[in-house]
């Protein structure tokens, strides 16, 4: 081994696991990877999905990050290890907790260890639809910026929201924050020592596309604050004005730290950043390419020069924020709230009849089994203008126009439909909502030349992956690397550690390539033109229903 090599460790936190990735800083080669899945979060705990409650316990990811170190590094030499040089996170979000003056999430306090409300309240809790409601009716009335950059509506995902949701409804956790973390910006300051609300670093991705902040006016004001709950701007001197992107160096990692997961002390720890932002970085990510990570949501994620955008505000996206995903350029974040969970949910709904039979290896094999039949025959179906038409809002909408009160729907069912059918009329009903996405972004003057895939679907859902094509009647590339959020991260830890000076050279780099391209069917691509059409109607008559 070379005496100059280093290497950087990518820390990706996924709705379900923490992955730990380890890179070569020369090559980009993916060293070793280590999956630790939330042990609290598997089993059920804290969640309550009739209500739309979806709760993460801070040490499921104290732990989780903990073994996937362990194992990434059990792959490696002594030697390698201690040519590590730096680390960075990603996190999903907006993924908040309530901390106390410590910065420590008040489930890690005694008395609310198993309290739901003290715990980081996860991406896709939509709790705090009547707080989004409440927020958005408050700015619209007084005319205020605040929603500029975040696409005209305050969604019920982002922090604002989720916290103003606890503390109107958990006087204990009301009186004993201090203030609010997100998670990305959590685990940094874990790691480094420093947590103290006053001085964590705080990202520039999650506090601008999450948390309504500007450069021209920082926070929403107490003012404002005030208004939706007291409480709120009780919270605001404690919590911050600067955001920083990732090529930010927030502080080395502690001797505790070090010697708890096995890595050399002292390293540079990089700010953190939202998942999806990463992951496109990890995508080789520039102006013109639309990077869609695919899973049980999607996101969409774009850049841009600050000339291309000039003062143009992008109506009906989940913000545009300058410098959360490339420094220098304006990123922009669009998605879908649900995806890959919307064929779970299918399959959930069909196995039923299972839920008496106990658990174990049979029962398990099933349900792996439905959705491999109902692929293998949904892909031999030809799609047809009088076909089943379904609606993707099983979770809300969240691009464009963010709206959680809407409903999924499925329209043209005859008692001959059979449930392949249905399934394929899902996956395609995922395929247009991106597709009305793409229009939208387009149609606002966003320039997409093309479109880079990442994540579990792209990787292996090839039957999604030729529909979406189909639909959006453009080609997609697929990224080779299995763990592309991660590689984001690690690629920032490069720059973090001095590797290189900036994000582009280490995109040159260690940048992952394309390793398959879905290219659309002219014959299928007419076809749904005309089915996208009746999904629109299906969608304005949606919205009258809800």
């Amino acid at each position: 081994m070379e005496s100059n090599k280093k290497y950087v460790i990518g820390l990706d936190f996924g709705t379900d696991s923490c992955r730990a990735l380890v890179v070569d800083t020369y090559t980009g080669r993916e060293m070793a990877t280590g999956v630790s899945f939330y042990p609290r979060w598997k089993a059920g705990l804290y969640c309550d999905a009739h209500n739309n409650r979806y709760r993460q316990h801070p040490l499921d990811y104290i732990e989780s990050m903990t073994e996937a170190v362990h194992i990434a590094l059990s792959d490696l030499k002594e030697e390698e290890i201690a040519s590590i040089c730096g680390l960075c996170f990603d996190t999903t979000g907006s993924t908040p907790a309530l901390t106390d003056r410590a910065g420590m999430p008040l489930a890690l306090c005694p008395e609310f260890a198993e309290e739901p409300d003290a715990m980081f309240i996860l991406w896709k809790d939509h709790t705090a639809v009547r707080e989004a409601e409440q927020i958005n009716a408050l700015i619209n009335k007084r005319n205020l910026d605040y929603l500029l950059y975040e696409g005209g509506t305050y969604s019920s995902e982002w922090v604002w929201s989720k916290v103003l949701h606890i503390i109107n409804t958990n006087v204990a956790i009301k009186d004993a924050a201090y203030a609010w973390v997100e998670h990305c910006d959590w685990m940094t300051g874990l790691v480094t020592g420093n947590t103290i609300p006053e001085q964590i670093f705080r990202s520039r991705c999650a506090a601008g596309h999450k948390a309504m902040w500007h450069a021209s006016w920082g926070l929403p004001s107490g003012e404002v604050l005030e208004e939706l709950n007291p409480a709120l701007k009780e919270m605001l001197p404690h919590l911050f004005t600067e955001t920083h992107t990732s090529d930010t160096k927030a502080g080395e990692l502690t001797p505790e730290w070090a010697d708890r997961l096995g890595l050399p002390r002292g390293i540079a720890v990089a700010v953190g950043a939202l998942d999806a932002h990463m992951g496109a970085v990890g995508a080789s990510v520039a102006p013109g390419i639309l990077t869609r990570i695919m899973g049980t949501s999607t996101c969409d994620i774009m850049v841009a020069g600050k000339d291309e955008v000039g003062g143009r505000c992008i109506k009906g996206i989940c913000g545009q924020v300058d410098g959360s995903v490339l420094p220098g350029f304006v990123g922009f974040e669009a998605g879908q709230s649900a995806f890959g969970d919307i064929y779970a949910w299918f399959r959930k709904m069909l196995a039923w009849t299972l839920k008496d039979i106990p658990g174990g290896e049979a029962r398990q094999k099933v349900l792996d089994g439905m959705l491999v039949e109902l692929t293998r025959e949904a892909q031999d179906m030809e799609p047809s203008e009088d076909g089943v038409v379904a609606l993707d809002w099983m979770n809300g909408r969240r691009t464009p126009d963010a709206d959680q009160n809407v409903k999924g729907a499925v329209a043209g069912l005859t008692l001959g439909t059979s449930a392949p059918e249905i399934f394929r009329a899902l996956v395609e009903a995922t395929a247009f909502g991106s597709r009305r996405i793409v229009e939208h972004m387009k149609g606002q003057g966003l320039r997409i030349d093309s479109v880079n895939a990442i994540g579990g679907i792209s990787k292996k859902a090839p039957f999604v992956m030729q529909t979406l094509a189909d639909v959006l009647d453009m080609p997609i590339r697929v990224v080779r690397s299995e763990q592309t959020c991660a590689l984001g991260a690690a690629m920032f830890a490069a720059v973090a550690a001095g590797v290189y000076k900036d994000i582009n050279e280490a995109t040159r780099h260690m940048g992952s390539d394309i390793e398959a391209e879905y290219r659309p069917d002219e014959k299928r691509a007419l076809i749904y033109e005309k089915l996208y059409k009746k999904y629109l109607e299906l969608a304005k008559l949606a919205e009258t229903i809800n």
